[in-house]
């Protein structure tokens, strides 16, 4: 049964990001560019947010940031590793994650869709709680 649910997740989850991506929508899909790269500084310059720093370390550069389109968080990272790691684990929480070559961007349904239309990417979503019973 436990095998069943986590195939089922895994299957949700890849139908969701499919769905986020446009795949089999006939056309309407938006065209995503080519995935950005660079620091932290310049990935907020393309998405025209001046990012407020909240983590400043060797393995992760990470900081709040808010544009038209909303407010989201934006991490750079030192490694793939340390990214997908990061990822990982910051998906157990729920939301919705740009991700990049080395950082990924953290925010609201809309606002990861909008970004991503300048920043291209991959669209990963968090854990959805709602359908656990307490």
């Amino acid at each position: 049964m436990r095998v069943t649910r986590a195939l089922l997740a895994v299957t949700g989850a890849a139908t969701a990001v499919l769905a986020l991506a446009g795949c089999g929508s006939g056309g309407g899909a938006q065209k995503v560019p080519p995935t950005a790269t660079g620091s932290l500084e310049s990935l907020a310059a393309e998405v025209k947010c001046t990012p407020n720093m909240q983590t400043d370390a060797d393995e992760i550069r990470q900081a709040i940031c808010k544009n038209t389109d909303g407010k989201f968080i934006l991490a750079t990272f030192a490694t793939d590793r340390g990214q997908r790691e990061w990822i990982n684990d910051a998906k157990d929480y729920g939301g919705y994650y740009l991700v990049g070559r080395k950082w990924v961007a953290v925010g609201e349904n809309g606002v990861v869709k909008a970004l991503r239309g300048t920043l291209g990417g991959d669209v990963e979503i968090g854990t959805d709680h709602h359908a656990h019973s307490g």
